[in-house]
């Protein structure tokens, strides 16, 4: 054998479909390249990582009634997908305010909006709490036609594990929207008490095992065990559910894991109390007979939503809102996952 053969090189692994680490890239996050791919994840209900499929989409259009002109503001921008419909209503004629937190997230998106012909003449992205929606109406000078609120997480961050959205990816325990500001939920949990923390569970997504679960975490932290990462925290939750007979224990464990983590996201981001400006303030930025469409994905947010409507609506500042919430469809459920704890109200400012 000729000494001066070179060596075999071993053949590069795919790390495609099944890669090791959630560094390396699945084949849905190159959307332009695997078109076949996406597809597929999508016929499967399922959403491809690293994008986000809009949810109730026309039942959100036919509602606001957006025309040529008009003014309007999506106060939580996140992939722009919602966007993205609502300027295509426009037909190049009027302007959006897009709102976001994150400042990850929300500069991606402005990219990818500009790209499809969505510039800064038409659309233009503030890094901004969408508590602040006075802030943006007086800055601005305007006040909007129609406003769109979406207050679910946006996939993009439940996929990315860096951000911790996610029981069922390894990832540090953070939770924030703008993981700039603020405690990571992390933090929060080495500084909480058993009563707060058990109260957060219940309050925040009526956690029927908050005891357990607030004990747990509680002795884990006697024990000088730090709950740091996502799936430390998971572990917490299934030593907590170790009593429920092991045939529903996986079930119940998958459940208490969702509801902790949304309990957990809720309180680092003082959810509720941001939920509650924006609806206080949302009848001084709507111009006369303005539209609203809020989309809520757990009870607390869908009964502040509700009781605020209603409240606004008897002092006849709303001349109109839904009676009952609107559903999405059983096809788009069935196409997206995520849409399934979709609940959406309206509401139309009256005209002065």
């Amino acid at each position: 054998m000729d000494s001066q053969e070179k060596q075999h090189k071993r053949r590069v692994r795919y790390a495609g479909t099944h890669p090791r680490s959630y560094k390396e890239k699945y084949k849905e996050h190159q959307p332009e390249k695997y078109a076949d791919t996406i597809e597929k994840v999508i016929r499967k209900g399922s959403t491809p990582a690293g994008m986000h499929i809009s949810i109730m989409v026309k039942e959100i259009l036919d509602f606001l009634q957006i025309k040529p002109g008009q003014t309007g503001l999506d106060a939580t921008l996140g992939y722009g997908g919602h966007t993205k419909e609502m300027l295509k209503c426009l037909e190049g004629q009027g302007h959006i305010y897009g709102l976001d937190v994150d400042p990850i997230e929300s500069a991606k998106t402005k990219e990818r909006l500009e790209k499809q012909g969505f510039g800064e003449e038409i659309l233009t992205v503030r890094l901004q709490n969408f508590a602040d929606i006075d802030r943006v109406s007086e800055e601005t000078g305007k006040k909007f036609d129609f406003v769109l609120a979406d207050l679910g997480v946006s996939s993009m961050q439940i996929d990315n594990p860096d951000r911790g959205f996610s029981y069922k990816v390894e990832g540090p325990l953070d939770l924030r929207m703008n993981p700039e500001k603020g405690i990571s939920a992390a933090q929060r949990l080495k500084e909480v008490s058993l009563e707060e923390l058990q109260g957060m569970l219940i309050e925040n997504s009526d956690e029927p095992y908050a005891e357990e679960i607030s004990k747990t975490i509680m002795n884990w932290r006697k024990r000088g065990k730090a709950i740091e990462t996502t799936t430390q925290l998971k572990g917490a939750v299934e030593e907590a559910l170790r009593f429920i007979p092991e045939k529903e224990r996986k079930e119940a464990v998958k459940k208490s894991c969702a509801r902790t983590f949304q309990a957990l996201r809720i309180d680092v981001n003082s959810e509720f109390e941001v939920l509650y400006a924006f609806l206080e303030k949302l009848p001084g930025v709507l111009a006369p007979g303005g539209r609203v469409a809020v989309l809520t994905f757990h009870s607390g947010e869908d009964r502040l939503v509700k009781q605020m409507f209603k409240q606004f609506y008897k002092e006849g500042i709303y001349s109109d809102i839904a009676k009952d919430v609107i559903r999405p469809s059983a096809e788009e459920c069935a196409r997206n996952s995520r849409a399934k704890s979709t609940k959406m109200r309206w509401a139309i400012r009256a005209q002065e």
